[in-house]
């Protein structure tokens, strides 16, 4: 049974952004309030789609129900690590030895203000439940370690969950106290700038970057302000179409085209792929943008007092004031 034509009312109402379709404009404009469609989502590069994660970027493009033209497209101009889509398969070809990782390629761009910070956890109290920090390691964008310890637990181990040959009992009988560890860490990240001062990036203080950064520094006992964090579980762009957080060993694999964790777990590992997972996402390429991200400025975009007004706009006007709800690393350059 063929599918009933689109009426030209229904294509006036269609969002430029996500092509979503409505029978009114009173419901397009209601959805730009709450969809925060940005220059910063990820984007197809054939029929210019928004999404709001590479996830659902990927399966627009490569499935399990691809968009046909736009598949057909990618598998012959697409990258399958970034998911650029180039001029020609030649063009592809050359970019891809650039966009490929290996576990030991160091990154071309530095930047002493960003470092990374990776843990492992082992277990106790009576049941192993209790996440005690035991190896903390912190590199900068070089990956050069700035630090990297041994922490004595402050309650008996009682579960190594898996980590018996990287933390044995000689490792932790002479390891640092963890107080010794929070202060060294805090001078690293705020380097001679107090933390109750820090209120932007362009301060003295590093941006941090890492996998599951609330945990950690919960472990750790140390409290850093949010605007300096970068956590690959939180980004948007990096998580499910479900909105919940993939793995770093699933990150790095399809975002940087390498396998980690393949022995035993290092926290130097885990702070190389977040940090290159970082650097990836902050080297996107968005067009400039007049509007500053956030909740509070992308509803008074869409004010309940202008809704004539935004009714009579274009879909395309619409996009334009349309704004961010999460901080772009691409800022960060």
């Amino acid at each position: 049974m063929d599918a009933r034509p689109e009426s030209s009312e229904t294509l006036r109402n269609k969002c430029a952004a996500c092509f979503r379709q409505y029978n009114k404009m009173e419901h397009l404009v209601e959805h730009m309030r709450v969809s925060y469609h940005s220059v910063h989502e990820p984007k197809c590069g054939v029929c210019d789609k928004h999404c709001r994660s590479f996830e659902s970027l990927r399966e627009h493009l490569i499935g399990p129900l691809p968009k046909a033209e736009c598949a057909r497209i990618f598998s012959v101009q697409g990258c399958n690590l970034c998911l650029t889509i180039f001029d020609s398969s030649n063009t592809l070809r050359s970019h891809r030895t650039a966009c490929q990782f290996s576990r030991s390629m160091p990154p071309g761009r530095r930047d002493p203000r960003v470092v990374a910070l990776a843990c492992k956890m082992v277990g106790g109290g009576s049941d192993g439940s209790l996440d005690q920090c035991v190896r903390v390691c912190l590199i900068d964008e070089d990956e050069n370690i700035i630090f990297h310890a041994y922490i004595k637990p402050q309650i008996p181990v009682t579960n190594y969950r898996g980590m018996r040959r990287l933390v044995r009992g000689e490792h932790l009988r002479d390891a640092m106290p963890l107080k010794h560890a929070q202060r060294k860490i805090q001078d690293f990240l705020c380097n001679d700038e107090a933390i109750w001062k820090i209120r932007s990036k362009a301060g003295k203080a590093s941006i941090l970057v890492g996998h599951g950064l609330d945990h950690n520094l919960d472990c750790l006992g140390i409290d850093y302000p949010s605007l300096l964090i970068r956590d690959t579980t939180k980004y948007p762009p990096l998580m499910k179409t479900s909105k919940l957080s993939n793995s770093l060993k699933y990150l790095t694999s399809v975002y940087l085209g390498y396998d980690m964790q393949t022995g035993v777990q290092d926290p130097y590992e885990d702070c190389v792929a977040a940090m290159r997972l970082y650097m990836r996402m902050r080297s996107q390429v968005h067009p400039d943008h007049p509007q500053t991200y956030g909740e509070a400025h992308n509803k008074n975009a869409y004010a309940a007092w202008k809704q004539r007004e935004l009714e009579r706009a274009s879909p395309e006007a619409l996009l334009e004031i349309s704004a961010s709800d999460y901080y772009c690393w691409c800022l960060d350059s």
